[in-house]
């Protein structure tokens, strides 16, 4: 059993995988994001500090979720976020499309590298050697 304590409450519970927070902080959370994802829907144009505000919930929080792409925002949006690689102004998420395409390009190009260099090895010829026929 692998008790931990709860970052959000500090009450131990039985982690078994993800945050570390507990299953009745967890509907919280989820219930916080549901009302913040409404608000959002209702006001497009609000800010961060008074989406936070207006609805008690931190703005790390929110920020967190946007980076975990759960919440997304219009292009007109005051809420911009930029990409941690190239610094490109995006709605959600860590990184622009184009850096995103250039990643996973990177990642599956990486991995073929290495099955090209592998070749078989050229059969050589015996070596002359002593030799033990039937008789």
């Amino acid at each position: 059993m692998n008790l931990r304590n709860c970052s959000r409450c500090g009450k131990m519970f039985n982690y078994v995988a993800g945050p570390t927070i507990c299953e009745p902080c967890k509907k919280a959370a989820e219930e916080d994001f549901q009302k913040v994802k409404q608000y959002i829907a209702e006001n497009p144009h609000a800010s961060l500090k008074q989406i936070s505000e207006d609805n008690e919930v931190t703005t790390k929080q929110i920020q967190q979720w946007i980076r975990e792409e759960r919440l997304m925002f219009s292009k007109d949006s005051p809420i911009q976020l930029l990409c941690e690689n190239c610094g490109e102004p995006i709605t959600t998420g860590r990184f622009c499309a184009k850096c995103k395409t250039n990643m996973a390009n990177t990642l599956n190009n990486s991995f073929a590298r290495p099955q090209q260099a592998l070749q078989k090895p050229e059969k050589k010829e015996p070596k002359a050697g002593m030799r033990f026929l039937d008789t």
